[in-house]
């Protein structure tokens, strides 16, 4: 019997097969956000001020809740490698349990918004405007979180065109109904900011309808909703065990950009405009890794189920090379035409256009350096949790983050005057930090599976 190895365009192929589907779908949820941003914007900038306000409060909450769905992915992915159906459903079950509990726990701190806000040090206007968009936003949280879970169920189960599709028939489906609630259009009422909050909810509402219609017609012999309502510990608690630390990690990653742009506040308003405009440009180019680093997940989650410790190291490899490839592709883009990127998000009219270009062109040197380490950084932290590792790396991601990363910027920006060159040098210096300590951790235990 003839056993060929594959070659590296084997592994390569399938993976980008997997994950274009889901670079797609990662880019049209964007394109959602970039949507309410633009509309708000056109519609009042006090309405644009609370609902970037509101909606960064709501992403954090959401980003750590969404662990639980995240934690679904490598599972099922192992399980349907193995054959075990049963498997599948009781992982997918649980966590539609604890991102509902989650949902309940935190809804309280999206309903009372504005007090906290206040407690931060923001206007009153402003922290009342962004509560009255989270009164409503809030009740989306639950859908949102169980339409994590389903992405996770369907994607490791090779089925991502859907996901795709469905999201692209959300980008049109919130500008219509962003165009009729937020400025009054067809005879609706002019709702402004409340009715960018009702076309969040109901978008995540249809989502997750279509979704689960569509699980369970294509999968019925798995029976995803069949007594849903029965507890089972085990699953739970393994969902929660790996759940916790991705949410955790996703958190600490969110909140060290957070923190970045509280601190280029302090350098300045043109700085702060800039490094907005830079981490745009640089986020939406991550978000091929993020699609990218989704199939690198369920192609490992595979090979664990199968023990197959080769065929994990093919993934690996593959996850690299595209990973990199694409970089070389960006950095390529962002150094050949840095201003005319940049340009694109400033108002010709604007009077300090010229000055702020010529800082945000800079930025952007930073940020093509910035898609190898976090290339790196996100593709090793999807082929641990691909494995089913996720303590450890919470740990040594965070550490490289706000114990590395955040005091590097801080020391290069203000103690030796790099001001917003030295704050984004910190930033790459925590994600490569990252992107290392998280590599040697699959290379040097994880992979080890045989």
């Amino acid at each position: 019997m003839n056993h060929t190895r594959p070659t590296l365009r084997q592994d390569v192929l399938p993976l980008i097969r997997l994950g274009m589907p889901l670079v797609g779908s990662s880019i049209a949820a964007f394109a959602i956000h970039m949507t309410d941003t633009i509309m708000l914007g056109w519609y009042d900038v006090t309405a644009l001020a609370a609902v970037t306000l509101g909606s960064s409060w709501w992403f954090i909450l959401y980003i750590f809740g969404a662990g639980f769905g995240f934690a679904v992915m490598p599972l099922v992915a192992a399980a349907a490698a193995e054959g075990d159906d049963t498997r599948a459903r009781r992982v997918t079950r649980m966590a539609f349990w604890l991102s509902l509990a989650f949902a309940a726990v935190v809804l309280p701190l999206l309903w009372w918004s504005g007090t906290i806000f206040l407690w931060m040090g923001q206007h009153e206007i402003i922290a009342l405007e962004a509560q009255k968009y989270l009164r409503i936003a809030g009740f989306g949280i639950a859908p949102g979180l169980l339409v994590v879970v389903l992405r996770s169920y369907l994607s490791a189960q090779h089925m991502t065109a859907i996901l795709l599709w469905v999201t692209l028939g959300g980008v049109v489906f919130n500008a219509g109904v962003n165009y009729i609630l937020i400025f009054g259009n067809f005879g609706a009422p002019e709702l402004g900011i409340r009715g960018a909050a009702m076309a969040s909810v109901l978008i995540q509402t249809i989502t997750l309808l279509v979704l689960a219609i569509y699980s369970n017609f294509k999968l019925p012999d798995i029976k995803l909703f069949q007594r849903i309502w029965k507890p089972d510990g085990e699953a739970l608690s393994q969902i929660f065990r790996m759940g916790v630390p991705i949410g955790l990690t996703s958190l600490a990653e969110s909140g060290l950009f957070s923190a970045s742009a509280v601190m280029m506040g302090w350098i300045g308003e043109l700085e702060l405009a800039a490094h907005g405009i830079a981490l745009q440009l640089a986020a939406l180019a991550f978000m091929f890794h993020v699609g990218m680093s989704q199939a690198s997940t369920i192609r490992a989650g595979g090979d664990y189920g199968r023990k197959d410790q080769a065929g994990l190291r093919r993934t690996a490899w593959a996850s690299v090379i595209v990973g990199l490839s694409f970089g070389v592709i960006v950095v390529s883009t962002f150094l050949s035409f840095p201003e005319t990127l940049v340009g694109l998000f400033v108002d010709p009219s604007e009077p300090q256009r010229v000055a702020l270009i010529s800082i945000a062109a800079k930025l952007l040197i930073f940020a093509a350096l910035f898609q190898f380490v976090d290339a790196g950084q996100i593709i090793a932290l999807s082929l641990l949790r691909g494995v089913q590792d996720t303590a450890v790396p919470m740990w040594l991601a965070t550490i490289s983050y706000w114990l590395i990363g955040l005091p590097a910027g801080y020391v290069l920006a203000f103690v030796l005057g790099l001001n917003e060159v030295g704050l984004w040098l910190g930033l790459c210096i925590g994600l490569g930090m990252a992107a290392l300590t998280l590599m040697w951790r699959f290379w040097a235990r994880s992979v080890r599976i045989g």
